[in-house]
């Protein structure tokens, strides 16, 4: 018989059972990683968040409660991993957007809008503000209820279904005719 979240997580807290560790690590790794890929857009600083968000949450695992589900509380987790390193690298990033324009206005393709090409589902991501690329990529990337999203963000119930709302129309426009999130 396969052992719920919270019976791995009552294990780790009572005995330090780094196998039961490694069994919430992988039901939820790829949830995780996929998560801080699409709020990063860079598949190895995805990675290194996601791995120090599994260490943090091994060093924090007393303080999981059991008001919400493991995920969720994972997701907060490594959402705030990301905050911290998105606050460490604001200098870098500021460098890299200007960069990305740079390129972007020399590149041919650079009309894509005024042609009414459709862009990649990332480079729209990258165009919502973070809030709502967060909502977005927690209820539909992660499969993520809006309430569990709530939790993962600690926003309020209605404001997480807000910015779904406004990214899901955003995004909508920047794509085009596509019916992208539904």
């Amino acid at each position: 018989m396969k052992a719920t979240d919270e019976e791995l997580v009552a294990l780790v807290i009572a005995t330090k059972d780094k196998s039961a560790f490694g069994e919430l690590v992988r039901r939820h790794q790829g949830v995780v990683r996929g998560m801080m890929a699409r709020m990063s857009g860079n598949r190895a600083l995805a990675d290194d968040l996601a791995q120090d968000a599994f260490i943090r949450a091994f060093e924090k695992i007393a303080t999981f409660e059991g008001r919400g589900t493991f995920r969720s509380w994972l997701c907060r987790i490594a959402y705030t991993e990301f905050l911290m390193a998105r606050r460490k690298r604001k200098a870098a990033d500021k460098a890299l957007e200007k960069l990305t324009a740079h390129r972007r206005s020399e590149e041919e393709g650079s009309n894509d809008w005024e042609r009414g090409n459709a862009m990649d589902l990332d480079r729209a991501l990258a165009q919502l503000s973070e809030p709502e690329r967060l909502c977005i990529v927690l209820c539909y990337a992660s499969g993520m209820s809006h309430s569990e999203a709530s939790e993962a963000t600690g926003m309020p119930l209605g404001t997480v279904k807000s910015h779904v709302n406004r990214g899901r129309e955003k995004m909508k426009a920047l794509l085009g005719a596509h019916e992208v999130v539904q």
